[in-house]
């Protein structure tokens, strides 16, 4: 049962994520290369985060003061990824086999988002992954059978999150439209904060606005794409 347990939310939280992986970046090093650097650079982010908790000794046991410096550092090393790409834009497209999808910038935006998303992911959820094969479940004593399950879903919305973030972001910084990176900056505190309800088993009320701001995300980063109805509608029915 714990072995079920351990695949079935293993695939839930990286399912999506690898499966895009997949379709949308395994063929092209370019982009591997790309999602590998967005991923070095939220572990980055997270080292100096930890750095800061280390440091400051008298707000170690708060969990919120840990959560808002976490956020800080991956929003300005976010800044740093966008940095690094638009100044390797270039060389970018002479070594790419494809250089006019490689290097279009919300492409680029994208890839550097599942990156960013997925080491955030990952480690949001290898050690309760690693829980969850046994040699007991929770639920019979104290805790809640569902916590798993709920760790799951919430790692997978804060890939997708970061994913959409990183294409609104990057759109917001090429048009000084500031107003979408305060969306991602924002809404990226505010998930953040609603997780800490997880600590009281409130996990309906983490999960659910979790999810309502991941649409509101996804449709802000599919307009942000250049995105609309009428594209949607042409590819169903072109592949149909």
């Amino acid at each position: 049962m714990t072995l079920a347990e351990f695949f079935s939310c293993t695939l839930l939280a990286f399912g999506p994520p690898l499966a895009m992986f997949a379709m949308t970046i395994a063929k092209d090093p370019v982009r591997i290369i790309i999602m590998i650097a967005a991923a070095f650079f939220w572990l980055l982010s997270f080292l100096v985060s930890s750095l800061v908790w280390f440091i400051v000794v008298p707000l170690r046991s708060y969990l919120a003061f840990g959560m808002v410096f976490a956020v800080a550092f991956q929003e300005i090393f976010r800044y740093f990824i966008y940095l690094l790409l638009r100044k390797t834009e270039a060389g970018l497209k002479e070594i790419s086999d494809n250089n006019e999808i490689s290097s279009h910038k919300l492409e680029m935006a994208y890839v550097s988002g599942l990156g960013f998303g997925s080491m955030s992911g990952a480690f949001a959820l290898v050690n309760v992954l690693a829980d969850s094969v046994g040699p007991g479940t929770l639920g019979l004593q104290n805790g809640t059978e569902f916590f798993f399950v709920s760790s799951a879903a919430m790692t997978l919305c804060m890939i997708l999150l970061n994913t959409f973030w990183s294409v609104i972001f990057f759109n917001g910084m090429d048009e000084k439209n500031y107003k979408k990176i305060f969306w991602v900056v924002g809404s990226h505190f505010l998930v953040s904060g609603i997780s800490l309800m997880n600590t009281k088993g409130l996990y309906v009320f983490t999960i659910l606005p979790s999810y309502i701001i991941l649409v509101i995300t996804a449709i802000t980063a599919f307009k942000c794409a250049g995105g609309n109805i009428a594209s949607v509608l042409n590819s169903c029915f072109s592949k149909a």
